[in-house]
């Protein structure tokens, strides 16, 4: 039961590689594993901010900075409030370049897909961008690939074209599913909080969406922890962080200075590490609320694994209230 309340949990957050959204093998491995001994303080890029009265699913924009060049990652969730991509939406045109998540993209013209139809995929792509369809719906939030504006001049594709992706899971026998299990497996090895099952099924069966939103919360607000571990030579998130690597470094050949890379926020703890290891110095973190949930009254407070309210991190104006 703790495996299917996870895996149902981690949809909208892993594996709608912004649905639509759903590589070449890397040239080289430019991700950075620490020195034992020696390793820095992981960076939250996902976590819960709360008090007495309302829970918020918040992401980060985290800098990174390497001579004139700046490059922020800037996690997403799939499924939001209709405020937290409109705020999305007006701060990605401050940047030369946006690269942008999305198996399948490169069909897109325009920002849209010919037709307005999302890129075709295989069965479970198909699934999964149905799963994510009917959550938004039951959970009252807005999705990803209808609310974000792909128009703009400045996007620049930088996933895994539809072919690559179905070829690249082949060739490792990698699935969605898998990954899903797999991401449940290291959840459980590392204690990390569940749903509990029947709070959910209450919500669900009285249609409380802000129940279930409570209930989905403490494992989404640690996913970043549950993924980083799986990072390296898988499809899901190895593949696609180094195809968006080599992306940012052609932009970075044109002359781009101020760089977006907008991906899932359990992307980041990877393409942190692949950063550093080009020589980039993270810098200020700032914080968006995704989903402001109020909480019943008899809610205790803080019951969810990471707290927000860090020092190190200045809310946005997205995160206030």
């Amino acid at each position: 039961m703790k495996k299917i309340c996870l895996l149902f949990c981690l949809f909208p957050l892993v594996f709608l590689p912004s649905a639509g959204t759903l590589a070449q093998v890397p040239e080289r491995d430019e991700r950075s594993p620490a020195a034992e001994g020696d390793a820095p303080e992981a960076t939250d890029f996902i976590r819960i901010d709360e008090n007495d009265k309302a829970a918020r699913l918040q992401t980060s924009v985290t800098t990174y900075q390497k001579g004139e060049v700046t490059v922020d990652l800037i996690g997403a969730v799939h499924i939001a409030d209709k405020k937290y991509y409109e705020h999305l939406n007006d701060s990605f045109k401050k940047y030369d370049v946006l690269l942008f998540e999305m198996v399948g993209g490169e069909q897109m013209v325009d920002g849209a897909f010919p037709g307005q139809q999302e890129a075709r995929g295989d069965l479970q792509a198909s699934f999964l961008r149905g799963m994510v369809d009917g959550m938004s719906r039951f959970l009252k939030l807005s999705s990803q690939v209808q609310e974000i504006d792909y128009s703009p001049k400045n996007f620049v594709h930088a996933d895994l074209t539809m072919k690559q992706f179905e070829k690249r899971q082949k060739e490792k026998g990698e699935s969605l599913f898998g990954f899903a299990l797999a991401a449940a497996q290291q959840a459980q090895n590392e204690g990390v909080e569940q749903p509990n099952p029947a709070r959910l099924i209450a919500a669900l069966l009285s249609g409380n969406s802000d129940g279930l939103k409570l209930e989905m919360m403490k494992s989404l607000g640690q996913g970043d922890d549950q993924i980083a571990a799986l990072a390296g030579n898988n499809v899901i998130i190895g593949d696609r962080n180094a195809k968006c690597i080599r992306v940012l470094r052609k932009q970075l050949q044109k002359g781009k200075k101020r760089v977006g890379i907008f991906y899932g926020a359990a992307h980041n703890p990877d393409l942190e590490d692949r950063l550093l290891k080009m020589e980039y110095q993270k810098g200020k973190q700032h914080w968006i609320t995704a989903w402001d949930v109020s909480k019943p009254e008899r809610q205790q407070k803080n019951p969810h694994g990471k707290k927000g309210g860090d020092e190190k991190a200045a809310p946005s104006e997205a995160s206030q209230g």
